[in-house]
C-alpha cells in the first residue's frame, strides 16, 4: 500500500504552489551521514549523474566532493529513482544534506510512490527524518515527509482544503508572488 494517497496530497506536489524544486531537508545531520547517502546511491541501482562544474565525473567519496575548496562550483549529484523522478543533491554544507525534487515530473500515484520509497530509505540509513518544503523554504515549514517513529511518509501539515473548511490544523504553503509581495507590504 502507498505511503501517501495523491489525491490527498496533490496542494504538496503542485509546482504552482510549492515551487518546482522544492526543498528536501534532513536534520540533524553531520559529516558522517554524507558517506551513508552516497552509499546507499551508489548501491542501489538509481541512475545517478555527478557533476563538478562544467564536468560529468564519477561519483566520489564523501570526503573528496565535501572538501573542494570554497571557490569551486558548486558539485551536483542528480539521482533518479525511477526515470520519472528526479533529486538533486548539491553539496552546500558539509553538516547538512539538503536536495530539490522536481515536482513537475511527479504525475501520477506511481511517481509519488517513487518518491516516498526515496525519502524512505535516504531515512531508515540514516535514521533520521526527511522533510520537504518549499523552494526556498528549508529549513521552515515542511509539508511531507518522512517519520522515523512511523516508519512511513505523511503529510506533516493539513491539507489545504480541510484547513480552509476549519477541518484542519494550520497550513504552511509558500506564498504566490503577488501574495509574497502584498505581505511585503504590510510588514512595519
Amino acid at each position: 500500500m502507498a505511503d501517501l494517497l495523491r489525491d490527498d496530497v496533490k496542494t504538496f506536489l503542485d509546482p504552482d504552489l510549492m515551487g518546482a524544486l522544492p526543498d528536501v531537508v534532513v536534520p540533524g545531520t553531520s559529516v558522517e551521514d554524507w558517506p551513508a547517502v552516497l552509499d546507499l546511491v551508489d548501491g542501489s541501482g538509481w541512475g545517478c549523474r555527478y557533476s563538478g562544474g562544467a564536468a560529468e565525473l564519477p561519483v566520489p567519496r564523501a570526503e573528496a566532493v565535501l572538501s573542494r575548496p570554497a571557490v569551486a562550483e558548486c558539485a551536483e549529484l542528480r539521482v533518479r529513482p525511477a526515470a520519472e523522478v528526479l533529486a538533486i543533491f548539491r553539496f552546500h554544507s558539509a553538516e547538512e544534506i539538503d536536495f530539490d525534487v522536481d515536482l513537475r515530473e511527479l504525475r501520477g500515484q506511481g511517481r509519488l510512490d517513487v518518491l516516498c520509497g526515496f525519502l524512505t530509505a535516504i531515512g531508515r540509513r540514516l535514521g533520521k527524518p526527511v522533510l520537504m518544503c518549499g523552494e526556498g523554504d528549508a529549513p521552515g515549514h515542511p509539508v511531507l515527509g518522512f517519520d522515523v517513529g512511523r516508519d512511513r511518509v505523511e503529510p506533516l501539515v493539513a491539507d489545504a482544503a480541510e484547513a480552509e473548511a476549519g477541518r484542519g490544523g494550520p497550513v504552511c504553503l509558500p506564498l504566490s508572488q503577488g501574495e509574497a509581495s502584498a505581505e511585503a507590504s504590510r510588514r512595519p
